[in-house]
């Protein structure tokens, strides 16, 4: 059994991390061979795994599968690696993977643990790859829009998703971040000061929003550009004082999945 850790902890672990390198990019593949970690970025098929890290004869190895689009300096590849690295410096992590307690993959049994501990180290991986007091910094005064989370996303070579959930969690304007597939929605994270939490159809996507025009096959041009939708056509609860509140929203579309970020004009 491996005990959780505190957020508050991983994330002054992983930012005490990054800072010491003083480097606009955390220099990941750097923190691994100065701990002496053995990386190999090798193919293993897609849809395997992102990331393996393995104790074997008092050492630490760590897999990274090209396959899966981890190459290395890619943003993939970047974050599954400083995920990797949250299994090494988090010391629950590290122990249970020294035991044997700790394994790659889930089973029926410990699936909820295992969730657990994938969460912690995707939180380490985020403070490791976008410090607060450097992300803080580089949003300062600096008025939303999608523009400024791809510029984001540029400055620390993350991906947009993982961007925007950084956003969401220390940035200067609340958002909210909601991904469906085949028009249903899959998740959703909001900022704690946005001003909505409830989806109009909870788990459908609604009709007359940008994402759900993408998956209806209606007006597909508004897509990948940022549009005005209105507060009753995504949420619920909302106040017939605000009917007539707008938003703006963003998605960026990928076949049959579709991402969105919506915040208020």
């Amino acid at each position: 059994m491996i005990n959780n850790t505190p957020l508050s902890h991983i994330k002054e672990l992983a930012e005490y991390i990054a800072l010491k390198y003083n480097e606009k990019l955390t220099p990941v593949d750097k923190i691994a061979e100065d701990e002496g970690l053995k990386l190999f970025y090798d193919g293993y098929e897609s849809g395997t795994f992102d990331g393996m890290t393995v104790y074997l004869n008092r050492k630490f190895y760590v897999h990274l599968n090209v396959d899966s689009g981890n190459k290395k300096d890619s943003t993939r590849g970047r974050f599954t690696l400083a995920h990797e690295l949250g299994h090494y410096f988090i010391d629950a992590h590290r122990v249970g993977l020294q035991k044997g307690i700790l394994v790659p993959h889930s089973s029926y049994t410990n699936k909820k643990q295992f969730d657990a501990i994938e969460r912690e180290a995707d939180y380490f991986a985020s403070c490791l790859l976008m410090p607060e007091s450097r992300f803080q910094s580089d949003v300062f005064r600096k008025k939303f829009s999608f523009d400024l989370i791809q510029y984001l996303s540029k400055q620390y070579n993350v991906s947009i998703t993982a961007c925007a959930f950084r956003f969401a969690e220390i940035g200067n304007h609340p958002i909210m971040i909601v991904y469906a597939e085949n028009g249903f929605v899959k998740w959703k994270l909001e900022s704690d000061d946005f001003p909505y939490k409830w989806l109009i159809n909870d788990k459908k996507v609604p009709i007359n929003t940008v994402m759900g025009e993408y998956f209806a096959k209606v007006n597909q041009g508004s897509v990948n550009k940022s549009e005005k939708v209105w507060a009753m056509d995504w949420f619920n609860y909302v106040k017939d004082s605000d009917i007539n509140t707008s938003f703006n929203e963003h998605c960026i579309p990928y076949k049959n999945k579709a991402l969105s970020i919506i915040w208020e004009s």
